[in-house]
This record gives structure tokens, sequence and C-alpha cells, in this order.
């Protein structure tokens, strides 16, 4: 039998985005200050996705490249959906 590489699982973080679940570090509220400072600093360093499609952000997603990825879903919303993820 041919060994089979791990299958990646993508996350749907709303409006037909999808990033790889494997490399998510956190999921946060946006509304605090730090998170603000957050998305300035990933601004200024090119490291900042906008996945809201022109949304309120409700989400900010950090991944293991410190990039930071705003969302329109709620945080709550995208820890269930990986839950679900890691249960299959």
């Amino acid at each position: 039998m041919a060994a089979q590489a791990p299958q990646e699982r993508l996350l749907n973080i709303g409006f037909g985005n999808l990033i790889l679940a494997s490399r998510v570090v956190a999921i946060v509220n946006s509304a605090s200050s730090p998170m603000r400072r957050l998305r300035e600093d990933a601004k200024e360093a090119g490291r900042l996705i906008d996945a809201t499609q022109g949304r309120k952000t409700r989400s900010i997603i950090i991944t293991d490249s410190n990039h930071v990825i705003l969302c329109a879903v709620q945080a709550e919303t995208i820890g269930q959906r990986v839950t679900q993820e890691e249960k299959r």
C-alpha cells in the first residue's frame, strides 16, 4: 500500500474564503485596543489579509506564518467550525 499524505482541512471563514485549519494559531475578537494595534502593525508590515468582503470586521485570525486575517464572521462561529473539522 502507498502511504497517503495527510489531508489538509480547509476552514470556511465566510463569503467563500477558505484557509488551512492547521495554520490557525488564534481566533480573537476584533473589538479590543490590542487587536486594533495588531491590525495596524500587520498592515504596515504587509501581513494583513482582509477577507471581510467590505463588511464589518468581527474577528481576527492569526496564522503560524504571522499573517493577520480580518474576518466578518464571529470568533465563536469560526471556533465551532474548527472544532467540527477536528471531529471529522
